[in-house]
């Protein structure tokens, strides 16, 4: 009955255009391979989750916007779908003409939600990112301050090699160092932890090391060995 009735309401508007419709998650990921410009999603699907369907139906049609289509006031579970990568939201309560009103903005990129749930979101995206903030702060806090050295060092794009002279250690050092820096700041190689370094404040391009710290003058210094010439 709720398909019959979005039908007979989309004759009214030449301009939108019915691909395909679906009562199930099979039938929902067969329709999206029409390419469908939006997607009107109903959370109550029976036995199956509409919410749990939109990360499927995203990732087979991933230019189509998810707009959902409502009679569930949860507004955990509207931001559940939020979470998921839907773009606006929809009461059945509301007028029809709101309906069409939302699926042109959802079609022209721009977020569709009520107001009470706009100040939710965006409470939630701020304490997300105060969360992501105080983890990469602890990341760093870890740090020792020769670790810090040497993150610095790297951000002055020097070697291994002229990092141990720079410090007085040696190469194998500075990997152990290295090796213990990436794990802190869950970075894979060398240049990940320069990206990582100049975003966060760690280092600075093109300002030299001894301008940013000074060398701890108590390491030990370290000798390298010098190359001796072997008859052939």
């Amino acid at each position: 009955m709720f398909l019959a009735g979005l039908q007979s309401l989309f004759k009214s508007y030449p301009e939108l255009t019915i691909v395909g419709q679906a009562v199930n998650r099979d039938q929902a990921l067969a329709v999206v391979r029409q390419r469908p410009d939006v997607i009107l999603l109903d959370l109550d699907l029976g036995n199956e989750s509409g919410v749990d369907l939109i990360p499927e139906l995203l990732e087979a049609c991933e230019n189509a916007h998810v707009l959902i289509v409502t009679a569930l006031p949860d507004l955990e579970l509207h931001l559940r779908c939020i979470r998921f990568g839907a773009i606006g939201i929809v009461m059945k309560a509301e007028p029809p003409e709101l309906l069409i009103k939302a699926i042109q903005k959802v079609n022209a990129g721009e977020v569709w939600l009520r107001k009470s749930m706009i100040s939710s979101v965006i409470r939630e995206l701020h304490l997300r990112n105060t969360r992501k903030v105080d983890l990469e702060a602890k990341k760093i806090a870890s740090l020792t301050a020769r670790e810090h050295d040497i993150v610095k060092l790297i951000g002055e794009g020097c070697r291994n090699k002229q990092i141990g002279e720079r410090l007085f250690i040696s190469e194998k050092t500075v990997r152990h160092y290295l090796t213990s820096i990436y794990g802190k700041l869950e970075v894979h190689d060398r240049l990940e932890l320069m990206i990582y370094a100049y975003r966060h404040g760690l280092a600075h391009p093109g300002v030299p090391f001894n301008e940013i710290t000074q060398i701890h003058p108590a390491a030990e210094p370290y000798k390298a060995k010098a190359d001796t010439a072997k008859p052939l």
